[in-house]
Formats: C-alpha cells, structure tokens, sequence
C-alpha cells in the first residue's frame, strides 16, 4: 500500500493512493493523529477494497507517518559521504536523536533558522517501526519489525552542529528540519531496502544522486543495533543517512541553502518531497 495524510497542519485524514492513481478514505480504519501499528497496516489492506473515494486535487499533504514517538538518525552511513566529510567509516553507527516536532510534511516550507549561513540538505531513506523491537539478535529480525518507508529530508545547520560545541542536537532539531513523504509504502511493496536510489535537487540542479547499496550498515542491521539500546515502537522513524553530494562535502564557497530555496528529495518507489525555503 501507499498510504496518504492529507488536509490542513493537525487535522489530517488518512487515505490510500490505488495503482490507478485514484485514493480512497481510510480515516475510519486508521487514525491520522497516533502510531500505525502492523495490525492497523492489516486491517487498513482489508478495507482498501470497499472504500470510498477521495479527491486530493488541491490538498496539503502532511508526513505520512502520524506523531511519531522518536526520530532515530545514523550519521555517516554512506561510504561516499564519509570519505566526502573527511570521516573515517564508523566502527558501530552513529546514533542522533531528532526531536519529533521537526517533522512536517512533503511539500511545507521548510524554515532557515536566524542567523544560519550554513543550513544544508540530506535525502535518506526514512524506515518506519512497525512492531515493538527490543533486543533482537538478528538483521532478519530487524527487517520483520520494519512496516515500511519513506523519503525523509534529514535537514542540517552545519555552523550549529560542528563549530557550536557539544552534540549534533543543535544542527538537527530546528523547526521544520525533517519533512517526511509524500508516501508511506509498506515494506512488502518496496522489496529489498538495500537496492534503491537517492536523489536530491536544489533549485533544480541533481546534487546527490546514491544509492543504499552503498550503506556501511544496512536497514535490518540498523533496527537490530538500535534495538539493543532502546525500545522501538510502531510509528517510530528511523533515518539511516545520507549519500555523498551534500553542501558540507562541497568545494568553497559551499552551496548552502537560504531562503528562497526549493530541495527536492526523491527515493526510488516513494515519490518526491518539494520543501521551498523561508525564514524562521
């Protein structure tokens, strides 16, 4: 399935997007405001046959994925960005944490904090929890407890996270930092995680273009890792890096973003973010 929140900031709908093109209601069977667990994808998959139609001419798209609990990030999980940044590929991941509030959705507009000269952009392929993870053994494991994905915008401000001091917080937990969509996509529908290609556009020009193959820990590693220091719930958001091509990797005068900007993100089979640029 593809699933859809559609309507105005906090008052969403869900729905489902057919091979046709057309969407239909699923607002009775899935709540647009707390966590889908496998059971609710279920029973969602049941009642895709006899739903109403929807329009969504003309509709806001939210984050597909309702309140998520936690967002977890992997930090240089991408060989080519690593060497890029100059960073030596990490033993075991690199775990961050975002603050849930960040994100919004596919097409919002995305806010350029005060006195940022160095907001950047990184497409990753966001992996939704769809059964509670705790202490699992395997990377099998970790792929039967994924539900399914999304395009994730990891968005950065590289002055507040690097030359700031502390951690990475700083730079990753503005307002609006982690748009998600345009769709949910059950795992069943996307098939090996490990074989799908990240793009991102900046006011029109291609500047990363990757592919997960090349991750140094792959999606069902990563859950079983995170599992093994922390509780994953169903909703929670799991983004596992970003390729090379990024503004911080770029030869001076880097090409970061400012207001006015427009970031397209795209991950083979689900769809494209569009976040233009404003300031906060």
């Amino acid at each position: 399935m593809k699933l859809v929140r559609h309507g105005p900031a906090g008052a969403e709908r869900a729905a489902a997007l057919l091979d046709d093109g057309r969407a239909v209601d699923l607002s009775d069977v899935l709540s647009a405001d707390r966590p889908w667990t496998a059971e609710d994808l279920a029973r969602a998959a049941g009642a895709v046959p006899g739903a109403a139609a929807v329009d969504l001419t003309g509709r806001r798209l939210g984050a597909p994925v309702p309140r998520p609990g936690a967002v977890f990030c992997i930090g240089l999980n991408y060989r080519d960005h690593a060497a890029e940044t100059g960073a030596e590929l990490p033993a075991e991941p690199v775990v961050f944490l975002k603050l849930p509030a960040t994100v919004v959705g596919p097409h919002d507009t995305v806010l350029v904090p005060r006195g940022s000269e160095k907001t950047d952009y990184e497409v990753e392929l966001g992996v939704v929890i769809g059964r509670t993870a705790r202490y699992l053994e395997s990377a099998e494991e970790g792929l039967a407890h994924v539900a399914g994905y999304v395009v994730s915008h990891d968005v950065s401000e590289r002055e507040f996270q690097l030359e700031r001091g502390g951690t990475w917080d700083k730079g990753k937990n503005c307002e609006t930092f982690n748009p998600l969509g345009p769709w949910f996509v059950t795992a069943d529908e996307v098939g090996d995680p490990q074989d799908l290609r990240l793009r991102t556009w900046v006011d029109g020009e291609l500047r990363q273009d990757g592919t997960t193959r090349d991750m140094v820990f792959g999606v069902g590693e990563l859950v079983r890792y995170l599992s093994r220091f922390t509780v994953l719930q169903p909703g929670d958001v799991v983004n596992t890096g970003t390729p090379a091509g990024v503004a911080l990797g770029r030869p001076d005068p880097k090409p970061y973003l400012r207001a006015g900007s427009v970031v397209e993100c795209e991950v083979t089979g689900l769809g494209r973010t569009r976040n233009p640029l404003g300031a906060a």
